[in-house]
């Protein structure tokens, strides 16, 4: 008993800021997130374990190099989500993102969800609009083949299985 005690103290907490999880009960159920802030004991609203949470709910369709420039615009855009979950609700992956996803002190994705926009009807649109254009130029702009980053092409492929 005392084995497990000292076990559970020392064991290393997951589910932090940039982690990619999979979401696994409502509407958005089967979609990639990306952690932006967590409540491991909750607070007052919510008593339970829970997280800030900035996903896609719609990926990029692939594209082809003989296609428009029209046609590739239109397939590469993306439908985004600001959405807090329980942590019963989420399935954390080995991958974590950085850069300006990371939602590390000074990142932009930190700076932009924030509990208060999201708290607020008619500011939560336009944090969906800011959460658009950070996802949509981290798409569209990929690191070069030497620093390629595995979190991010994975959280923005549709998940197959």
């Amino acid at each position: 008993l005392l084995g497990l005690i000292y076990k559970l103290a020392t064991m290393k907490k997951i589910m932090k800021p940039g982690r990619v999880v999979i979401l696994l009960a409502g509407r958005r159920a089967g979609k990639k997130a990306v952690i932006v802030k967590q409540f491991d004991e909750g607070k007052k609203g919510k008593a339970f374990p829970h997280a800030l949470v900035a996903g896609v709910e719609r990926a990029p369709l692939k594209v082809a190099k003989k296609m428009s420039k029209k046609k590739i615009q239109r397939r590469s855009t993306l439908k985004p989500f600001v959405k807090i979950v329980n942590y019963n609700h989420i399935l954390p992956t080995r991958f974590l993102v950085t850069g300006e996803f990371a939602a590390k002190e000074g990142s932009e994705l930190k700076t932009v969800v924030t509990e208060d926009k999201y708290s607020n009807k008619e500011s939560r649109k336009n944090l969906k609009k800011e959460v658009k254009a950070i996802f949509t130029e981290r798409y569209n702009a990929p690191e070069p083949d030497n620093e390629k980053q595995p979190a991010v092409d994975f959280f923005f492929k549709k998940l197959r299985f």
